[in-house]
């Protein structure tokens, strides 16, 4: 029983690795580690049932029905996840700095190729190919392919816009589809947010977790609605979303073409397998939970 159980554990947190690793990249989604992964709806739901109840139990001095809300909250989840997600996010903000100027090319061939298969995991969970299933992937597409289109906003880099770049690359990041990381480059975020983890800068980097930590917990219900009532047609979306933000690996590797064809093929055909690989391995070990 305790082997099950750490073995439980090791796997959350080896999502955990997979998602932070998925939300360091632009183009490539957390929300989409966690639904290959098979943890995404526990999630969901465990994101949703955090609320403030005991805060306000807890200064109405009632420490008995504070101490009993807190303990809804699904820790055995939280704490491995967060733990990959954080550990993750640290190596791979160094990484990508190295990938993104050396490797341009290649690298984005890479995204290529873990979105395309990404998609069409996402697609097998729509269930049929129906009139308003259809309109929703259209409506997705097209929404990504302009939005992937859109000039970088000049932002500032003020903690006032790092909390707001916070709340909304978190809904990115935990929705399958779109890359939070992604966001944070249109909002002329990515490169300032990764050099702040590099350098560990604790007021721009509490400031985003606290942005993300506000944003989070007010889109995850409406998610989890969406998921428990309109499942098919939500899927149908993103799958139309991840197409349309195929746009911007593809832009960015015909701009950066000084990198062998050959080894460009290879990277994306191997993000392809990566996800391929991935989902069949953590099939296996999906991990269920009570709504």
């Amino acid at each position: 029983m305790k082997i099950m159980i750490k073995m439980e554990v090791f796997l959350i947190f080896l999502r955990g690795l997979l998602m932070g690793t998925a939300d360091v990249i632009p183009g490539v989604s957390g929300g989409t580690m966690a639904l290959i992964t098979g943890i995404y709806p526990r999630l969901i739901h465990a994101i949703s049932q955090i609320n403030a109840n005991f805060l306000i139990s807890a200064l109405k001095g009632n420490f008995v029905k504070s101490k009993t809300e807190i303990l809804k909250w699904d820790f055995g989840l939280f704490i491995p996840l967060l733990c990959g997600i954080g550990l993750a996010v640290l190596t791979m903000s160094k990484i990508m700095t190295i990938m993104l100027t050396v490797y341009t090319a290649t690298t984005y061939a890479f995204f290529f190729g873990l979105i395309l298969a990404s998609a069409i995991f996402v697609y097998n969970h729509v269930d049929e190919l129906n009139l308003k299933n259809v309109t929703f992937f259209l409506i997705g597409l097209v929404f990504a392919i302009i939005f992937v289109g859109l000039n970088p906003i000049q932002a500032n880099h003020s903690l006032p816009v790092t909390f707001f770049s916070g709340m909304v690359a978190i809904c990115a990041m935990i929705l399958p589809g779109i890359s939070g990381a992604f966001i944070l480059l249109l909002l002329n975020q990515y490169e300032y947010m990764l050099n702040a983890l590099n350098n560990l800068d604790f007021a721009v980097i509490i400031t985003f977790i606290l942005g993300a930590i506000i944003g989070i917990l007010s889109f995850s219900r409406l998610l989890n609605y969406l998921l428990e009532h309109h499942k098919s047609v939500t899927m149908a979306f993103l799958v139309g979303l991840m197409i349309g933000t195929l746009r911007l690996p593809y832009d960015k590797i015909t701009a950066s073409m000084g990198d062998n064809i050959i080894v460009v093929i290879v990277a994306g055909v191997i993000g392809f397998v990566l996800v391929i690989f991935l989902e069949k391995q953590f099939e296996k070990h999906h991990i269920h939970w009570e709504a």
